[in-house]
């Protein structure tokens, strides 16, 4: 039974944690207390590239002004967390305190992987995740003469455009035949990486890093790639994906948490130790969705967490269920944005229509079901689409050529960009021996009609 005078405590001061917090505040008067040795104020993670490029400041990337968390009751805690006590509830802390809880959630986010590689825990070797990465990086660009980058997902991509910002060299080095082949189709993979190139990045494909070199100061000097190579450097930028950051859940003694790679949670996100949740990037699920991974550090699922366990936390016990898969992000000045079920490798069947601009820096992808018709999915780069629109196409199961005659409704670039919806329909008739004809073009008058029956239906 849920009271209003329990102590939630939580770890982490990421989206998963400050959501799950502001919904307890909404829904009950519980003691809060949030806990986090990155920052003391919550911060968005996304735009830390955009402070080392000038474009913001640090205060401008926070969402809520200082004031707030004292309005709302919500007492934080500058501080890491060493040992966790299930047995006890209690939390030890790295500057001695000891706090005690009636409910923990954890939402201790992710940590860049290490793969064991000879130098990696030199100075100047690092990835890009926490506020400290960020200092790092300042650190240590004031002499910096190339930077080599190691990974070829979103966070290395990223790295690399911050370093190009200071005119600094970076050579990228990146193990897959085509970046990022492991998520994206082939089309589009080979896009980006034509994309890097045009950049002057120095992508390195197919190449693996096999140990970093010290200087006399214990700074990274070179990197040793598994060709051979010797390529002088001094900075390496870690960013072979995550995992989540939960070594001290696994070192504390008296803890009953379950773990794999992450902390294992139930359809409630809950643990195996009673009282405790885990939400975002640390947890793991046992039974996740079909298609789905265990373990996904996107932005949006873990503020789907932080919601969804507030409400069991407060007497209404709530099963996490994830909606249609997004996500969307920046290959340089690139915009990319998928919708629902495209993948690199798609199983026998899922038919696809693909277009690409003849300049290579747009293309559309339509994903669907080879009996049935119905829209799985979309993949876009360089064109903009309606999140809600492309969701209820996919919910309600619609079929391919319906959407392609009303393809103009998902559209939302800007008003004089160039319209493509109907080359992607001669695409589709050239390839299937159709005669099908666009019937919507681009408009929010038409995309708020069609919309209607979405949003009355969710009131």
């Amino acid at each position: 039974m849920a009271t209003d005078n329990e102590h939630v405590v939580i770890i982490g001061n990421g989206i998963s944690g400050v959501t799950a917090a502001r919904f307890i505040r909404k829904l009950s008067d519980k003691k809060i207390t949030i806990i986090s040795g990155e920052t003391k104020y919550f911060f968005s993670r996304t735009a830390l590239m955009y402070i080392y490029m000038g474009h913001m400041k640090f205060e401008n990337t926070q969402p809520y002004e200082p004031w707030f968390w004292e309005k709302n009751r919500i007492d934080l805690v500058f501080d890491y967390v060493d040992e966790v006590n299930t047995q006890a509830k209690t939390l030890k802390m790295r500057q001695g305190e000891t706090i005690n809880y009636d409910k923990l959630i954890i939402a201790c986010g992710s940590t860049p992987n290490k793969f064991g590689w000879p130098g990696q825990d030199l100075d100047a070797v690092q990835g890009l995740y926490s506020y400290q990465d960020l200092e790092g990086m300042e650190k240590y660009s004031k002499d910096l003469e190339r930077a080599v980058i190691v990974g070829g997902g979103l966070i290395g991509l990223e790295m690399a455009e911050m370093f190009q910002s200071r005119n600094i060299p970076v050579t990228f080095l990146v193990r897959e035949k085509s970046y990022w082949d492991a998520v994206m189709p082939k089309e589009e993979s080979l896009m980006i990486g034509r994309h890097i190139v045009e950049h002057h990045i120095d992508l390195r494909l197919e190449t693996e890093l096999k140990e970093i070199l010290s200087d006399d100061h214990g700074r990274a000097r070179a990197v040793i790639t598994n060709t051979g190579e010797k390529i002088e450097c001094q900075f390496v930028g870690l960013t072979a994906g995550v995992s989540p950051n939960i070594q001290f859940i696994k070192t504390s003694e008296a803890c009953d948490i379950d773990t794999q790679k992450g902390i294992l949670v139930n359809d409630y996100l809950e643990t195996t130790a009673p009282d405790v949740y885990a939400l975002g990037d640390c947890a793991q699920l046992m039974n996740p969705m079909e298609g789905r991974r265990p373990i996904e550090a996107i932005w949006y699922t873990g503020r789907m967490m932080g919601e969804t366990v507030a409400h069991t936390i407060c007497g209404k016990r709530t099963a996490y269920v994830p909606s249609l898969w997004f996500n969307s992000a920046k290959f340089l000045d690139i915009e990319y944005q998928v919708y629902g079920d495209v993948r690199a490798n798609p199983p026998s069947n899922h038919a696809q229509l693909y277009w690409e601009h003849e300049e290579g820096r747009k293309s559309i992808r339509l994903v669907f079901d080879k009996e049935t018709n119905a829209i799985l999915g979309f993949n876009l780069m360089g064109v903009r689409y309606r999140h809600e629109v492309c969701e209820k196409w996919i919910e309600e199961d619609t079929s391919i050529e319906e959407v392609l005659q009303n393809l103009g409704l998902a559209n939302f670039d800007p008003e004089f960009y160039d319209e493509y919806e109907a080359a992607v329909i001669e695409q589709y008739n050239r390839k299937f021996n159709k005669n099908l004809k666009l019937k919507q073009k681009r408009g929010l008058t038409g995309a708020l009609r069609f919309l209607k029956n979405k949003f009355a239906r969710q009131e």
